[in-house]
C-alpha cells in the first residue's frame, strides 16, 4: 500500500509541475507587448478618477497626448509626479494633453496620491487594467507620448526623470508640438 501511495503522490507531483508548465506557456503566449513607436495608440475610453465623466482617446485627435501609467504604490512615481505637474503646466499653452493612468489602486488611494501630489491634470482610472495591458505596461511608471495624429512618438518604460528619458521625454515632445 505504501509503494501505492509513493507512486500517486509521485503523479500528482509530476501532473502539478506540468500544469505549472503550461500556465507558464500560456501566459509567455499571450502577454501583451508594448505598441510599437509609430503606430496608432490603442483607442479607449476611461472614468475620470474624480468621477466628471470618461475621456476617450478619439476625443483627443488633434491634440499630442501624454499617456502616464502609475501607481500609488510606486515609488518611483512619488518622484516622477511633481515633474509631470511642472511639465503640464508648461505645455499645456501648447495644446498638449496629459492623462494619468491609474491602475492597481483602490480609487480612495488613488485620491490619495493625486492630493498630496498636487497634480491638476486628468486623472483616469483603469481599474480592470484592460487599457494597461493594452498598452503592456509591465510595472509602473510608463509613458507614452502620441503625436496630433494619434501616433506614438514615444515609450518610456520607466520614470520621465530618470537619466536619457528625461531629453527623451522633452524630445518627443517637442516634434508632437511642432
Amino acid at each position: 500500500m505504501t509503494h501505492r501511495l509513493k507512486a500517486m503522490a509521485q503523479l500528482l507531483a509530476l501532473a502539478c509541475v506540468a500544469g505549472l508548465l503550461a500556465l507558464l506557456v500560456w501566459q509567455l503566449d499571450h502577454q501583451r507587448h508594448a505598441p510599437p513607436i509609430g503606430s496608432i495608440a490603442p483607442a479607449f475610453t476611461l472614468r475620470r478618477l474624480d468621477g466628471s465623466g470618461t475621456v476617450s482617446l478619439a476625443s483627443l485627435r488633434g491634440r499630442p497626448v501624454v499617456l502616464n501609467f502609475w501607481s500609488s504604490s510606486c515609488v518611483t512615481c512619488k518622484s516622477e509626479a511633481p515633474v509631470l505637474e511642472r511639465d503640464w503646466t508648461r505645455y499645456r499653452p501648447r495644446g498638449v494633453v496629459f492623462l494619468g493612468v491609474d491602475y492597481n489602486d483602490l480609487a480612495s488611494a488613488a485620491r490619495t496620491f493625486v492630493a498630496a501630489h498636487g497634480l491638476t491634470f486628468p486623472i483616469l482610472k483603469d481599474g480592470s487594467a484592460s487599457v494597461t495591458s493594452t498598452y503592456g505596461v509591465a510595472q509602473a511608471p510608463e509613458t507614452y507620448v502620441v503625436n496630433r495624429r494619434g501616433r506614438i512618438l514615444a515609450h518610456l518604460a520607466g520614470p520621465i526623470t530618470a537619466p536619457g528619458f528625461r531629453g527623451e521625454f522633452h524630445a518627443a515632445l517637442a516634434k508632437a508640438t511642432a
